[in-house]
């Protein structure tokens, strides 16, 4: 508590329901945010039983009841939700009792949306339609899984064939889109061990014939794309604003390249995730773009590069500005705090050794108009000045060992309000789950034992909804 009451920048949060074995609700609620010595935090503030029903003013209630007590309500940049419609009206109605002042760009950028639940919508989205097309290998797969003597003769054969059997045959789950991926990765490295398997085992009927090969090996080289940046932005211990965009953006083009496949069945997948990925494309790149501009590898160059691919050259343009306003936008703020704590501190300072030095009685200084005149004039020129030299800049060489809070902790000096900026905005996590959950759309539960995530439900409006029948 008295870290986040000494921390000058923003608080990013995240939150989420979990439900135990006896349907009993617990929210818990994270704090991010860069300290002093430019290390990205996540702190658990709390972990709470919240009484049914799951409404959402009950949520709301306890989610202010917690920002108060830490005494954190004016200092909140973001929110970090799942993406239901519960936790839309709990933030719209944070947002309500929190002062529009102390949020960036007056609550503009508050909610920010789970961005690993996205993607695993997405990909729930386009392996709906397609189940059936890899039916015969899942069938192979629970097969010889089925009795230890099976498994036994699976390895004989592989043995056989000199192929090293270090990964075992696993059957994908419906909740959760990698065990797929996963099924399909370790599959494909046996084919010819079920072809030889075909020969021996007569009671063996599910064996897949080369169609499916290829259409498994396609669409195992699909979803690793989206195994890789899920993993890569589900982490704790650094960044994950930064990366998240270019990521995003290379999914969307890659469905594009998909929707020209060979297989009907792989168009058919990616019209279903470009139509769920359209759902939430706006509502996440307005975040993501302002922290690739705080990138010095990246900028708007970024931007220019990817949106004329994405939108085409009729539109690129108006999103460009779109984001470019947004980022001078969040400069101006910035600045105009910068500089007025700055003027707080030199007319308290100012005043105080006037009149100690030369024992001035009277309290007015007859000179405050004129630092408010300078203060006002740095305001309209300098401030722009400052992200528009920073982007005139060269981009930084693209080394993978890049430590952007390392960079932006020693360019204070030079860029003192994009430092800020920063600081605040890197804080902002892209989800809210760990990397173990980050590919399942089911929800969190939490047991005597431990927490674990549940594979049996949909969604997490189905658990709320559930608490609030009783």
């Amino acid at each position: 508590m008295q870290l986040l009451e000494k921390h000058q920048g923003k608080i990013a949060l995240t939150t989420d329901m979990w439900t135990s074995k006896q349907k009993k609700g617990y929210m818990v609620i994270t704090s991010h945010f860069i300290d002093d010595s430019w290390i990205l935090q996540s702190q658990i503030i709390r972990f709470m039983y919240v009484p049914c029903p799951h409404t959402t003013e009950v949520l709301s209630e306890a989610l202010m009841e917690c920002l108060l007590d830490w005494n954190i309500d004016g200092k909140i940049s973001t929110i970090t939700v799942d993406n239901c419609t519960t936790n839309d009206l709990m933030i719209k109605n944070t947002l309500e009792n929190l002062s529009s002042n102390s949020l960036l760009l007056g609550g503009d950028l508050f909610h920010m949306r789970c961005c690993a639940h996205i993607l695993a919508l997405i990909v729930k989205q386009g392996l709906e339609g397609i189940k059936g097309e890899i039916e015969l290998i899942r069938n192979s797969v629970s097969y010889w899984k089925a009795t230890p003597k099976r498994v036994e003769k699976f390895e004989e054969a592989a043995r056989q064939l000199n192929i090293a059997c270090t990964n075992k045959l696993v059957l994908d789950c419906e909740t959760r889109w990698n065990s797929t991926y996963m099924m399909l990765n370790i599959v494909i490295k046996y084919q010819r061990v079920f072809t030889r398997l075909k020969q021996r085992e007569p009671q063996y009927k599910y064996f897949p014939g080369e169609e499916d090969w290829s259409l498994a090996r396609e669409m195992c080289d699909k979803l690793k794309i989206f195994y890789n940046f899920t993993e890569k932005f589900s982490g704790v211990k650094y960044p994950t604003t930064n990366l998240f965009f270019p990521s995003i953006c290379e999914i969307r083009l890659s469905l594009n390249e998909w929707s020209k496949s060979k297989f009907d069945v792989i168009r058919k997948m990616a019209s279903g995730m470009i139509e769920k990925f359209q759902e939430y494309w706006m509502v996440i790149n307005g975040m993501m773009a302002v922290a690739i501009m705080l990138d010095p590898r990246f900028k708007m160059k970024l931007i220019q590069f990817y949106f004329p691919q994405i939108y085409g050259p009729s539109f690129a343009d108006f999103e460009m500005t779109r984001v470019s306003n947004l980022c001078y936008d969040l400069a101006k703020e910035y600045e105009l705090k910068v500089f007025a704590d700055k003027s707080i501190g030199q007319s308290d300072f100012s005043s105080t050794s006037r009149s100690e030095m030369y024992g001035l009685d009277d309290d007015v200084d007859p000179l405050d108009k004129f630092d408010m005149f300078v203060s006002n004039s740095t305001q309209t020129s300098t401030v722009k000045s400052e992200l528009t030299c920073y982007l005139e800049e060269s981009l930084l060489p693209r080394a993978n060992d890049f430590d952007i809070l390392a960079w932006w902790k020693t360019n204070g000096i030079k860029y003192p309000v994009l430092q800020c900026m920063a600081r605040d905005i890197l804080a902002i996590p892209v989800s809210i789950v760990a990397s173990e959950s980050a590919f399942s759309t089911g929800g969190e539960l939490k047991s005597e034992r431990g927490t674990f995530w549940e594979d049996n439900e949909e969604d997490h409006d189905e658990i709320i909804n559930m608490e609030e029948d009783g």
